[in-house]
C-alpha cells in the first residue's frame, strides 16, 4: 500500500526550525502522513507534532537551553557528558508534559519509527515507540557520542544517536513502501557533509571496535548518499523538501534564545508556505 511519509532530520538546537514547520502544520490542521520517521532531535519534534501540542516542543527546547541541569560544561569529562540527555525525560514528564496518550492515538493511524544506532553492530535500527518505551527511544535516538553519556540502554541493547547510522533514511523509507516523501531538513538542500572533528576523533577513539570505527569514519559519506538519493529518486518516488535557504542561526550545540526564536519563526513561515502550496 502506498505511503505518504514525513522524515524529520536531526540537528540539535537547529531543530527549532523544524519545530516551527510542524507548529505551522498543527495550526493548519495539516497531517496527511501515514508514515513518520524521526532522527535524533527529529524524534522529539515528531512526538510533539503527533500529540498536537502547539509550541510545546519549542517551550521544551528553550527550557533545556537555559537549564543548568541539562547543560553544564563542568561535566564535559564525566560519564554523563556536558549535556544530560536523560533530563529530556524529566522535562517531558514533569516540566512541559508530553501528551503521550494523544501521540499514541495518532500513531494508531500511522507507522512511527525513530532511528537509533546499535552500538554493538554500528547498524541503524528503526525503533517503534509505544507507551512503555516512547521517551526511552527518543533518548536513544538523541544520545550524542562525546557530548552526552554516549549510550542509552533499551532491553539490554546499547544505542546512540541515529544520525550516525542513517541520518537521512529516505532510501529505507522507500524500501518500506513510501512513494511520496517530505523531508524536513536542518541544513540547506545543497549541503554535502565532510568528516567532522567528532567523527575523526571517534574513528580513532573506537579503534578497537571495527563497527564503531567504521561508523565514525564514514558517517559523512552516508549523509551524502542520502542527499544524492533525494536529488535522484527512483521514477516511482516523489520527494519534497523543506530546508533553510542558508545556514540557520543556531548550530547543533551553539545557540541563544534569540537564535532559537529566529530559526523557529523562519520554520513557521516555511511551513505555512508549504501548506498553502499543497492546498492550492
Amino acid at each position: 500500500m502506498p505511503k505518504k511519509c514525513l522524515i524529520v532530520e536531526g540537528g540539535g538546537f537547529k531543530t527549532g526550525f523544524t519545530l516551527g514547520i510542524l507548529d505551522a502544520f498543527i495550526s493548519c490542521q495539516f497531517r496527511p502522513f501515514d508514515f513518520y520517521i524521526g532522527i535524533s532531535g527529529g524524534s522529539t519534534a515528531i512526538s510533539y507534532f503527533l500529540s498536537g501540542q502547539y509550541r510545546q516542543g519549542l517551550s521544551a527546547m528553550r527550557l533545556l537551553a537555559k537549564d543548568d541541569q541539562f547543560l553544564d560544561f563542568r561535566r564535559a569529562l564525566d560519564r554523563q557528558g556536558y549535556m544530560d540527555i536523560d533530563f529530556l525525560a524529566k522535562v517531558a514528564e514533569e516540566r512541559i508534559p508530553f501528551d503521550l496518550d494523544k501521540a499514541l492515538a495518532a500513531a494508531q493511524q500511522a507507522e512511527v519509527r525513530f532511528v537509533a544506532t546499535n552500538r554493538l553492530t554500528g547498524q541503524a535500527e528503526y525503533l517503534i515507540p509505544n507507551r512503555e518505551n516512547w521517551l526511552d527511544i527518543i533518548i536513544a535516538s538523541s544520545t550524542l557520542p562525546f557530548v552526552t553519556k554516549g549510550k542509552h540502554i533499551i532491553n539490554e541493547v546499547e544505542y546512540f544517536d541515529g544520525g550516525w547510522s542513517d541520518p537521512l533514511p529516505v532510501k529505507w523509507a522507500y524500501e518500506q513502501g513510501a512513494d511520496d516523501i517530505l523531508v524536513l531538513r536542518t541544513w540547506p538542500e545543497e549541503t554535502r557533509s565532510t568528516q567532522s572533528w567528532t567523527d575523526y576523533f571517534g574513528s580513532i577513539y573506537f579503534n578497537d571496535s571495527p563497527a564503531l570505527r567504521e561508523i565514525f569514519a564514514n558517517c559523512h559519506l552516508r549523509y551524502n548518499e542520502g542527499v544524492e538519493f533525494i536529488e535522484n529518486p527512483p521514477s516511482d518516488l516523489t520527494i519534497q523538501q523543506i530546508a533553510p535557504s542558508k545556514l540557520l542561526k543556531s548550530g547543533t550545540y551553539s545557540y541563544s534564545k534569540k537564535t532559537i526564536m529566529s530559526d523557529y519563526r523562519y520554520g513557521v513561515d516555511q511551513g505555512l508556505v508549504y501548506v498553502n502550496q499543497q492546498r492550492n
